[in-house]
């Protein structure tokens, strides 16, 4: 049998329209949970397992077509986020062109989310949720046999009028046990990032779920309980990642730097190997220590993200960070001591923020003087506290995202929290905010003197042009 798992073009990403001028993922990055899933599929069934991203093969539809019907598949598998659904169902519509037999499957943490509405989706044969490789893997290896398919967790499929929905699967425990993504099977070579140091890059990760609860979080799908990799298992991916060419990887953990003493055994089993690769991490200033910001950075950590959110301890509360502008502060200052790149996630407008308490987070941007700013504006997101918490306060009135699932509509525009000011002007301070970081004479002095080749040039002054237009 053979099989293709395709990653949709963004087309019609859905996005609040207002785009952020620095964004660290700017550039292509792997399909890490599509990769997964090929590469369980590829060692645990006989059959062929093939992947097609469209995004990095800047694939139009026309195109994206022609290729999955020379591919000739009996099963294709789509992954989706609600950000990419249209895209997804722009692609299960082809895929039922070229031939209404191919059975469609549709995987990703938006199926997870909304599988009564996914599943009703034109042309999906079936649903995959949760954590996505034993369950596909298991969907392959008996397709045409329902009885066996009920048994299966993580599977929605049809059976005459009433749908079956198998419940979630269990979370994986030994993430060790995993085989490493198959990214033999994309260009690998293709895949960049905006502030990496060296091409190409790769996303990996660590750990799969978050043990921390903040009010916007928009993971539901790898659960609230931290599961690590070893130490050995994530450099022996490192080390065959570099085999390919590969030497430096953005990873993808919510959080890298839960427990000090992974964080120095994976620094200490690169150093031990004298592994040369380059890497940067998503952190929370609660968990970072001096002691570990050295052994990261000797290991070749290059930048580290840290969500900060907001300038004033009340909205910081509100927000459940569980931290204090005093450890930021602290980290913020022992991470460039240590030599480290800092990118800091700023939010407006988030619930009860007042006006001044949105400058307050500017002014903090600019004190703590990162490398990157990354600023938004409070969005709620699907199956999120912060969703729910609208509803509770009056600030949604309708479950937009619920009826968004039910029937998917290129130029859908999330809402934006509104309490105190509305879109317009929280997008008029997003600007100046960022206006006001990047366009210091100091700043851009600073990022000039690191210019490393005349393409990373280029891309400054992209980025730079960015923001004199906004």
């Amino acid at each position: 049998m053979r099989v293709l798992l395709v990653n949709p073009p963004q087309k019609n990403l859905i996005t609040n329209n207002i785009p952020a001028v620095v964004d660290e993922e700017r550039g292509y990055n792997p399909p890490l949970g599509l990769l997964y899933v090929a590469a369980y599929a590829r060692k645990n069934t006989p059959h062929e397992i093939r992947v097609l991203d469209a995004v990095v093969e800047e694939l139009d539809y026309p195109e994206l077509k022609r290729r999955i019907e020379a591919e000739r598949p009996d099963v294709v598998g789509v992954t989706a986020t609600t950000f990419t659904l249209v895209d997804a169902v722009e692609i299960i519509r082809a895929v039922k062109e070229i031939n209404r037999e191919i059975a469609v499957v549709l995987g990703g943490p938006h199926p997870y989310i909304y599988p009564e509405e996914s599943i009703n989706l034109p042309g999906v044969d079936f649903l995959v949720i949760g954590e996505g490789e034993a369950a596909f893997s298991g969907l392959l290896n008996n397709l045409r046999d329902p009885a066996a398919l009920k048994n299966i967790r993580g599977l929605v499929f049809r059976e005459g009028d009433a749908v079956v929905n198998t419940g979630p699967p269990p979370l994986v425990d030994d993430l060790d046990s995993l085989p490493f993504p198959a990214r033999d099977l994309t260009p690998y070579g293709r895949y960049n990032s905006l502030i990496a140091k060296t091409q190409p890059v790769t996303t990996m990760i660590t750990s799969r779920g978050c043990p921390y609860r903040c009010l916007f979080c928009d993971r539901p799908h790898l659960g609230k309980r931290f599961r690590p990799r070893s130490a050995r298992n994530v450099v022996d991916e490192m080390e065959a990642c570099k085999d390919m060419g590969i030497r430096e990887f953005l990873i993808y953990d919510d959080t890298f730097t839960v427990g000090k003493a992974r964080v120095m055994e994976i620094c200490k089993e690169i150093t031990g190997r004298g592994l040369k690769v380059g890497w940067d991490v998503r952190a929370r200033v609660d968990t970072i220590t001096q002691e570990m910001l050295v052994a990261m950075k000797g290991a070749g950590c290059e930048r580290i993200h840290y969500g900060v959110e907001a300038g004033s301890p009340e909205v910081i509360e509100t927000l459940r960070k569980g931290i204090t502008l005093e450890q930021v502060r602290r980290v913020f200052r022992q991470t460039k001591e240590a030599g480290i790149s800092t990118l800091a996630y700023f939010m407006i407008g988030s619930p009860g923020e007042t006006r001044t308490q949105m400058e307050e987070s500017l002014r903090l941007a600019g004190e703590l003087n990162p490398d990157y700013l990354h600023l938004s504006i409070t969005t709620p997101f699907p199956e999120t506290d912060l969703y729910r918490l609208g509803f509770e306060k009056g600030v949604l009135k309708d479950d937009y995202w619920r009826e968004f699932a039910r029937s998917p509509r290129k130029g859908f525009v999330p809402k934006v929290w509104e309490e105190h000011l509305n879109r317009d002007e929280l997008v008029d301070l997003l600007h100046r905010g960022y206006k006001g970081f990047y366009l210091r004479p100091g700043y851009i002095l600073k990022r000039l003197l690191r210019v490393r080749s005349f393409s990373d040039l280029k891309a400054k002054a992209r980025a730079g042009l960015k923001v004199f237009r906004i």
